[in-house]
């Protein structure tokens, strides 16, 4: 019998609306209001500034181990921005911009990288998950939340992301073909930064993009520049709704850039090139939109100065709200679980004991000199 030729009805598609210096093409250029606009590019604003100031904060040994969001703006808020308050939002540990559309407080976002609990606690009414460090288990979750959607039938959709490095995980790969076997309303973003934390993209796969392998899973995939947040809410919308439909989940791809480290326990020096560095700055998510803003006579001096100096007070304020929590070393071993094994109790007892000695043995302040 002869060869023949499978024809596969699954798209791979390319999208950007937003050149590198901010030109937007009319053609594609999505209906979005003009104080959404401004609100869109406050948020990433945001972002920045509170990724800015948790870098600090983690350089002063006030917050624990923190991975920046720097230059991936726009691929976390593109699609949050597409959603409903009732649908679903399953983060990775790049996605402050989105949680921040989406409701979540600056001092639970900074709470979190502390090393808080309560900085894993979703605020009330929101549907979205906590912050996920494990690279791809929140695929997993997405994928069953999604299920969950379509067998509730209200209408509701899921998005979760991860990183490029999470493409080449199990679970990355059983969530897709789970979402594809059963045609569940997930969207799957991947934020393609190039590294996953030393490992070059070229080295995590040979596929000539990360949204083909969508293909292998009987759904369509949509490479987009994930720098321009006009193409990532148009990818978003378009995934989104036909998830909401019942036609099915989509893997969006965005092609994006870490221009700062993959956490700060990390030295990006050391892996790749200052050069490579220099030619992404310019294709800044920031840069680009303020450009594109400007030219729309959306944003002027006047009002970047009045978001500069609310953006500074939020973040003061959430510093000091951050600063003034407190916990207890013994509560931690009450989180594993509903209920305390007597394992963990053990433990914990061990711990109030090793401490009350510490106490106990402290120098005394001299009381001729209190």
């Amino acid at each position: 019998m002869p060869r023949e030729v499978i024809h596969i009805p699954c798209r791979v598609e390319s999208l950007s609306i937003l050149s590198a210096d901010g030109q937007v093409d009319p053609a594609l250029e999505p209906e979005i209001a003009g104080a959404d606009l401004l609100r869109l590019y406050k948020t990433m604003l945001l972002a920045r500034r509170l990724d800015e100031r948790c870098v600090m904060l983690q350089r002063q040994g006030r917050m624990g181990t923190y991975a920046p969001n720097k230059g991936q703006e726009a691929a976390s808020l593109g699609p949050a921005y597409a959603l409903r308050p009732e649908d679903w939002l399953v983060p990775a540990f790049r996605e402050c911009a989105g949680l921040l559309w989406r409701g979540w407080p600056l001092p639970t976002w900074m709470l979190s990288w502390g090393g808080y609990e309560a900085g894993n606690v979703v605020p009330e009414g929101i549907h979205d998950l906590p912050i996920s460090v494990p690279i791809a288990s929140q695929c997993q979750y997405g994928m069953g939340i999604a299920w969950g959607c379509k067998l509730r039938g209200q209408g509701q959709v899921c998005v979760t992301f991860c990183g490029d490095g999470a493409t080449s995980e199990g679970d990355f790969h059983e969530a897709l073909n789970f979402a594809g076997v059963y045609n569940l309303p997930l969207v799957m973003v991947v934020q393609n930064n190039g590294w996953a934390i030393s490992i070059p993209r070229r080295c995590q796969t040979a596929a000539q993009t990360l949204a083909q392998k969508a293909v292998a899973y009987g759904f369509d995939g949509l490479q987009v520049d994930g720098n321009d947040i006009l193409a990532m809410i148009v990818a978003a919308r378009e995934a989104v709704e036909k998830a909401r439909t019942g036609a099915g989940p989509t893997l969006i791809e965005a092609v994006t850039y870490r221009l700062s480290m993959h956490t700060t326990a990390d030295d990006p020096k050391k892996y790749r090139k200052e050069e490579e560095v220099k030619e992404w700055e310019p294709r800044d998510p920031l840069l680009r939109f303020s450009t594109y803003l400007r030219k729309k006579k959306l944003l002027n001096p006047g009002v970047e100065k009045v978001m500069d100096e609310e953006i500074a007070a939020e973040i003061a304020a959430a510093t000091q709200a951050y600063e003034a929590c407190r916990a207890d070393p013994v509560e931690f071993f009450e989180h594993m679980y509903a209920e305390m094994t007597p394992e963990l109790r053990a433990q914990q007892a061990e711990l109030k004991a090793y401490l009350a000695s510490q106490h106990s043995t402290a120098p005394q302040p001299d009381a001729a000199r209190v």
